[in-house]
């Protein structure tokens, strides 16, 4: 390892390794996922294949086979940018994706309803609450740093793989659901509350580079003393690179997260309000009809018999989603 080149941006793009975990991973992830891709014969949107594809598994080949998996183990920025891609750009894109809705559109029937109940399971809607998945992303970057978890981790192989999916793990549970899982979230969880989360979610993302960058003392300082070469920075200064990397990356990601829910947020509102237009338009149709039996039949008026059918109760009166809430309204102030 000290005999590494400097890590100039040439090495970093060009120095690769090979971990086997890692691509056995990607190469179960991508083939499951192209395999529901072919199961349904081009009904899949290719922008979603793009997105897992591209940033998710792109992202998890570059974070453990590139330049910085070379480097992570004589500089702490490299491993620094490692687990924040994994931590949180590789599951935006694995949740871009879409995966679970591909799986339950692909399966059959009864693997899918399987799925869904287990990703309507207790264990799983405790673990995508919202609030506790954010506190989860948080608590695993602070166990990593300030734990003897990462210094271990840089001298024991397994455990190393294991920090990776330990990161990759913690990032999905908080992107896939509030992405794509809305069964798996609580009712009061609308788009202007997932907006609101992610906004309180990419302050929570920066205070790990935060806390890395101003800390006092050295993290795995032992490590990195020992296997520092002569080329790099001091110790210490590496460390607030890093940082300072982790920071800038964690809001820089939640741009695109946040402008990823607000243009979810804009098609479902078409979309209830196409539905409100056609119901609305079917209503006014069927009254139209009644209207028209009822002047070609005055009979029908006769004592002992309304005047009007029973009255059906319109589909606003019964539904509970935002659309008839906003009509009732509507209603109640005419």
């Amino acid at each position: 390892m000290s005999a590494l080149p400097a890590a100039t941006p040439a090495h970093l793009l060009t120095a690769w390794q090979l971990d086997l975990p890692a691509l056995l991973l990607i190469a179960v992830l991508g083939g499951a996922y192209g395999w529901g891709v072919l199961r349904l014969r081009g009904r899949w949107p290719v922008v979603r294949t793009v997105a897992f594809a591209g940033l998710g598994l792109g992202t998890l080949l570059v974070a453990t086979m590139s330049g910085l998996a070379v480097y992570d183990h004589v500089l702490f920025w490299p491993a620094a940018v490692q687990n924040i891609l994994l931590d949180l750009v590789a599951p935006l894109g694995l949740a871009l994706g879409d995966p679970l809705r591909l799986a339950v559109e692909a399966l059959p029937e009864r693997s899918a309803g399987r799925l869904r109940r287990a990703m309507t399971g207790r264990v799983v809607r405790a673990l995508t609450f919202p609030l506790v998945s954010t506190a989860l992303v948080l608590l695993t970057e602070l166990t990593v740093y300030f734990t003897p978890y990462f210094s271990t981790a840089l001298r024991v192989g397994w455990l190393h793989e294991l920090m990776y999916l330990n990161l990759l793990a913690a990032g999905c549970l908080f992107v896939v659901p509030v992405l794509t899982r809305e069964e798996t979230l609580p009712a009061w969880c609308t788009h202007p509350v997932r907006a609101a989360l992610v906004f309180l979610d990419g302050i929570v993302d920066a205070v790990p580079g935060l806390v890395v960058m101003t800390h006092g003392s050295l993290i795995a300082g032992a490590w990195y003393l020992h296997h520092r070469p002569a080329w790099a920075p001091s110790v210490g200064h590496d460390q607030q690179i890093g940082g300072g990397v982790m920071l800038s990356i964690a809001e820089l990601v939640a741009l695109p997260f946040l402008l990823a829910i607000l243009v979810q947020w804009a098609r479902t509102e078409r979309v209830q309000a196409a539905a409100l237009d056609r119901r609305l338009d079917e209503e006014q149709a069927a009254r139209a009809a009644h209207s028209a039996r009822s002047e070609q039949s005055p009979d029908t008026a006769r004592p002992g018999h309304s005047e009007e059918p029973d009255r059906v109760r319109p589909w606003w009166e019964t539904e509970r989603n935002e659309v008839a809430s906003r009509i009732r309204r509507q209603h109640g102030a005419d």
